[in-house]
């Protein structure tokens, strides 16, 4: 690994935050110009529109980031990872690049050579990695959701808006068709007036457990490992394969649950097709052991095993209030009535009632279908108001070669963001309807919950 010797640990923290504040107001914003007669060799891409790359999480979906930027024709020249087995398909791909496993110091040492940074880290990690990148002046591509708690969702949107970088966050179906489909639909009232709507995810207990304590045993670290950095801000706790690498999401101190995974997928539609803004109001009932849902006393190592959020939206100048409503652990709203024969809501996927009728899609916008199935005529007949995105990767990555800025910026994915963190924040007190202050990011009525909107970091680890 290409890192700091410990000794010299100290005094790279030091000098940090002069370093970044250099770095940022050099190399912000400019690419290395190179002639472009000076090229590779027939039909490769220009070096001066090849952007120099760094990734922080290289496993996972952060490795499939990585791939997928590269063949778009980005040149990753640094890596950070904190487990070389879980990155070594990344780190064989890139046999070039210098490697790290502490992104702070890879950071400090790699700010001048390049241009733009992607985070594909556990959810605990992403807001620190993300605002790293920002304070350097670097664009920068986040996994999703956003970040881990609502006050890094929000000092990630502003800190990028004024540094002015280039951001994306990785919800991929906010490119899709469906989703501008969906937009156009209802934008055009094909099932009238939206006041209800209903959410749903099979995720939790599907891929990871809930509803658990932590485990007894504590197994010796893997030597590949490095557990501290793994840890990052999050508070001190022995090793264990219950977390790491692939169970982190059902636990409170590293990830987001069912709602944090996928409610970017699913509720960004309606967020994003009804202009829903922030909520008013959240209330969730969950479940630990499988049964009725009811208040109960939560578990604060794991996400509940199944839970009902209700969110309560304000009206938008003509547009109605909006009820949504989440469901997970298995949990699905009522079919509609109108569907037909053979037809079924998808595992994960959004319904809209409507005045006139109902429209449903899976995750990631997923193709959209009207009810009744002789609203169907008129949504066809709907013209194509939005412009079509030419992918959801590829949208960012013109945009930082100087293109369009990409549609799912943080201006908008973190609003967004705030919105599924704000439901996975009622978990903590199921049974009782949180109000809640979006421009103070504060719950109004319930302010012990006030401490869990801003997290403590461990030493030595700040945003």
């Amino acid at each position: 690994m290409t890192n700091l010797p410990s000794s010299s640990r100290s005094a790279a923290g030091s000098s940090r935050r002069g370093f970044l504040k250099a770095a940022a107001a050099s190399t912000a914003f400019g690419f290395t110009i190179v002639p472009r007669h000076v090229l590779g060799g027939p039909g490769q891409t220009p070096p001066s529109e090849r952007p120099l790359m760094a990734g922080i999480g290289c496993g996972g979906m952060g490795g499939g980031d990585i791939a997928t930027f590269t063949k778009l024709g980005a040149r990753f020249v640094a890596l950070c990872d904190v487990d070389e087995t879980r990155a070594a398909g990344t780190f064989h791909a890139h046999p070039e690049a210098r490697r790290y496993q502490d992104f702070r110091e890879m950071m400090d040492r790699e700010a001048k050579n390049i241009d733009a940074v992607t985070v594909g880290t556990p959810d605990h990690i992403h807001g620190v990695a993300a605002m790293a990148a920002i304070k350097a002046g670097k664009h920068v591509y986040v996994q999703k959701p956003l970040t881990h708690t609502l006050h890094e969702c929000r000092a990630l949107t502003r800190a990028a808006q004024q540094a002015g970088v280039i951001t994306s966050m990785g919800n991929q179906g906010h490119a899709s068709e469906g989703s501008r489909l969906t937009n156009e639909w209802i934008q055009a009232g094909i099932i009238g007036d939206v006041a209800e709507v209903h959410a749903w995810s099979d995720r939790a207990g599907k891929l990871w457990k809930q509803g658990i304590g932590r485990p007894a045993e504590t197994p010796p670290v893997p030597a590949t490992l490095d557990w501290n950095l793994w840890l990052g801000p999050a508070r001190e706790r022995p090793y264990s394969p219950a977390y790491a690498p692939h169970n982190w999401r059902g636990w409170w101190d590293f990830g987001t649950g069912a709602l944090g995974d996928m409610g970017c997928h699913i509720i960004d539609h309606p967020v994003w097709a009804l202009n829903l803004g922030a909520p008013t109001s959240v209330e969730s009932r969950t479940t630990l052991d499988g049964s009725v849902l009811e208040k109960n006393q939560p578990n604060f190592e794991t996400y509940p095993i199944a839970a009902i959020i209700t969110y309560e939206f304000p009206a938008r100048g003509k547009l109605p209030p909006v009820r949504m409503t989440w469901y997970d652990g298995g949990l699905m709203p009522p079919t509609p009535a109108e569907m037909g024969p053979g037809q079924k809501l998808p595992d994960n996927g959004v319904l809209y009632v409507g005045t006139r009728g109902k429209l449903f899609h899976s995750s990631h916008g997923g193709m959209p279908h009207v009810l009744p199935a002789k609203l169907q005529e008129e949504a066809a007949a709907v013209p194509k108001t939005f412009d079509r995105s030419p992918g959801h990767y590829e949208e960012w990555y013109q945009a930082i070669r100087g293109g369009k800025r990409p549609v799912d910026n943080f201006d908008y994915a973190g609003p967004m963001t705030e919105t599924v963190l704000l439901g996975v924040l009622s978990l903590r007190a199921p049974g009782t309807r949180l109000e809640w202050d979006s421009e103070n990011l504060r719950v109004k009525n319930v302010p012990e919950l006030n401490q869990f909107v801003k997290t403590e970091y461990r030493t030595d680890w700040t945003l």
